[in-house]
């Protein structure tokens, strides 16, 4: 089966039947990435999300859920002082949720009415295929965030013990060796938020929408980010921030800013990579 995508001939991806063909694709050409680009990508996500707002506001309100779920589990287990490193390494696997919203706006780039079985038969379905595996490179990246901030810890602040948040936010705020804390953390976990936000930006809907391995895909991410490195780092900070700020609000701001998020990045890739090898 065969579709026409902005006037070339293009085979329908595996993502399209749910299932993958077994064959894999060669070393997409990569395209720049311009200022214009990351407009034009924000103003489609904003539109795809405005023409099929249910799916962003499930998938947005469900991490959301996951995310003050984990707080509250933080502050029962008298571990407060972990909710503002959780909150900032929390961004990290965003990129994953927005799975089921790259397949929404693909949907609708066919001029197609998405519907709530194909998209979660498309999510189900990547148990079975590379995505799983990139997930897996998520969760442990943000594990190592999580344990890096325990060493931080130790190491600028000692083996101490906080009782509250607020005693927490106190000690780094307004003491030298908490200053320092602060600031080392801060620059592990851009360094971390890097190399994933590299290795994920173009991987995941890459890996969604053709048979590739997990290898490939990120390889091909990286190079894109490192061929258009001013704008891409840019569109980095622009999602770490926006999330961060959407999570401030006991991550309420999930519900619109995620899916927006989501759309964008998928529109970035349909205009970055090229379904012609390089």
């Amino acid at each position: 089966m065969r579709i026409d995508r902005l006037g070339g001939v293009h085979r329908m991806s595996s993502l399209q039947s749910g299932q993958g063909s077994g064959q894999r694709s060669a070393m997409p050409a990569i395209a720049d990435v311009q200022v214009t680009d990351l407009t034009a990508a924000l103003k489609h996500g904003i539109s795809d999300f405005m023409r099929a707002p249910s799916f962003g506001l499930v998938i947005g309100g469900l991490f959301a859920l996951i995310g003050s779920m984990i707080v509250l589990a933080l502050t029962i287990w008298n571990i407060p002082w972990m909710i503002y490193p959780f909150a900032i390494g929390f961004p990290l696997v965003g990129p994953f949720a927005a799975v089921g919203l790259y397949e929404v706006s693909r949907q609708l780039a066919k001029g197609k009415k998405p519907q709530w079985h194909d998209v979660f038969s498309v999510i189900w379905a990547q148990r079975r295929r590379e995505v799983s595996w990139m997930a897996f490179v998520m969760l442990f990246v943000f594990w190592v965030w999580m344990y890096q901030v325990r060493l931080l810890i130790a190491l600028f602040l000692g083996l101490v013990s906080f009782a509250s948040f607020e005693e927490f936010v106190r000690v780094i705020f307004t003491t030298d060796q908490g200053l320092i804390f602060l600031a080392a953390g801060h620059v592990v976990g851009a360094i971390l938020a890097l190399i994933l936000f590299s290795i994920t930006v173009f991987s995941i809907p890459l890996l969604l929408e053709r048979e590739i391995d997990i290898v490939t895909a990120m390889i091909v991410s990286v190079k894109a980010v490192l061929q258009s490195p001013v704008a891409m780092l840019g569109w980095g900070v622009f999602v770490t921030l926006s999330i961060i700020l959407a999570s401030l609000p006991l991550f309420a701001g999930l519900f619109l800013v995620l899916p927006v998020l989501g759309h964008a990045t998928w529109h970035l890739y349909d205009r970055t990579i090229s379904r012609k090898p390089a």
